[in-house]
């Protein structure tokens, strides 16, 4: 019950949002390829990871790189957030870009070095960058919800959350608490997911990796799989 609203103006409020949003409503299957057309692809800056995803990192949709320390993971969400400043003609997304750092490994000093590489403004293209730094799993769940509030009015076409999981490994220990981090995890991917869908941008996480003790049985060099299981996919 909220003060003030009666059960009626509630309905009211909550059938308008609706109709914005056309939750309630069926497309057909042309109006969802016209959807589709719009997708854009935002260059990573190397001509060979664009080939293998398909001509870069795909808006509408979230895209993970996994890794151990030190493999790249954030030198990549640094390049990102320069490309996707760049010009659609020039492979880019030519929108701000979101940065939640869960991990404080986010450096502007590079992006800057990144964006002359370019030829752009490093004092533009950092200026074009909304940072936050997240401090526990429920700070960086309430940072989606203010992205969502600014998106609304600037053009972003770019959302990057490095890392996703290290905080929740922090917050959360223990198979004890293993069920409630899973349905958390799987609350903020679903509000990453309509975000990128909603404001056609590209949402990009890293993520931490553990050892597979059942990789070893499989001859892999290197068994190891990233954390967050199946609901990261």
């Amino acid at each position: 019950n909220l003060k003030g609203l009666s059960e009626a103006k509630v309905e009211k409020i909550v059938e308008a949002a609706q109709k914005i949003e056309l939750a309630n409503q069926f497309m057909t299957g042309n109006e969802m390829l016209s959807k589709r057309a719009n997708v854009l692809r935002i260059t990573t800056g190397s001509a060979n990871v664009d080939k293998l995803l398909g001509g870069g990192i795909e808006s509408m949709s979230i895209t993970e790189m996994f890794g151990e320390n030190r493999t790249g993971k954030t030198q990549v969400c640094h390049t990102l957030c320069v490309t996707a400043q760049l010009p659609t003609d020039m492979h880019g997304g030519n929108g701000k870009v979101c940065y939640i750092d869960s991990e404080g490994t986010f450096r502007p000093e590079k992006v800057a070095k990144i964006a002359e590489r370019f030829g752009l403004n490093p004092e533009a293209v950092l200026d074009n960058i909304m940072y936050a730094r997240a401090y526990t799993s429920e700070h960086q769940y309430e940072l989606l919800k203010v992205a969502a509030a600014k998106m609304v009015e600037e053009n972003f076409s770019l959302l990057i959350m490095d890392s996703i999981m290290s905080l929740f490994r922090v917050d959360y220990s223990g198979r004890g608490e293993l069920s409630e981090r899973q349905q958390q995890l799987g609350k903020m991917m679903s509000r990453m997911m309509k975000l990128a869908e909603q404001f056609n941008i590209a949402v990009v996480i890293t993520n931490q990796v553990m050892s597979d003790p059942s990789g070893g049985m499989t001859f892999v060099a290197n068994p190891s799989k990233p954390v967050g299981g199946h609901v990261l996919g």
